[in-house]
């Protein structure tokens, strides 16, 4: 859970938001494709880390809406934050691709079922490439899209060629 209280506490490094304004802003940044973060979880998690001390909350009222809370990062959670950037980092990298389950047992399938699974996987890894390359394009010129979020855009539409042409070398591997 090291991840998410990253990205949430990040986020409340730049700027005080409520828990559905960070929810909405990793949304829009697509964060959830890139780490393991589902968007229902942040509210849980800013309760935890208010209840920890690194976050704490006002309540807000904007014009006739009701009262909201906001949430402000606080030198114990800038404390936190610092330690968890070094502690992510030292870690050792690993890429856990989901579909290596199906290609280490590809020995078990009909020759069709062989083919289905490595089309299907093809064809995602296909739809990754488009929607990266389109993300990029549409988001490169924007001037709120932080350099570090289009780095990592660009990072995961190398990761999506690398898999492809890791795939077309598997086929030729296979004999297929």
């Amino acid at each position: 859970m090291a991840a998410i209280d990253l990205i949430v506490l990040g986020i409340l490094k730049k700027e005080s938001l409520s828990a559905y304004d960070i929810q909405k802003l990793v949304e829009y940044r697509n964060i959830s494709k890139w780490v393991k973060i589902s968007t229902p979880s942040i509210y849980k998690k800013v309760l935890q880390l208010e209840e920890k001390g690194y976050i704490k909350s006002s309540a807000v009222r904007e014009g006739r809406m009701a009262e909201k809370a906001v949430y402000t990062l606080t030198e114990a959670g800038e404390g936190e934050f610092e330690r968890l950037m070094l502690e992510i980092a030292a870690q050792p990298i690993r890429f856990f691709l989901n579909f290596n389950a199906v290609i280490v047992n590809l020995a078990g399938l009909s020759p069709e079922n062989r083919e289905l699974c490595l089309t299907s996987i093809e064809n995602g890894v296909k739809t990754l490439k488009a929607y990266l390359a389109d993300n990029i394009g549409a988001k490169e010129h924007v001037p709120e899209i932080p350099e570090t979020g289009m780095a990592v855009l660009r990072q995961q539409l190398l990761l999506a060629q690398a898999v492809e042409a890791w795939m077309a070398s598997l086929r030729e591997g296979l004999g297929e």
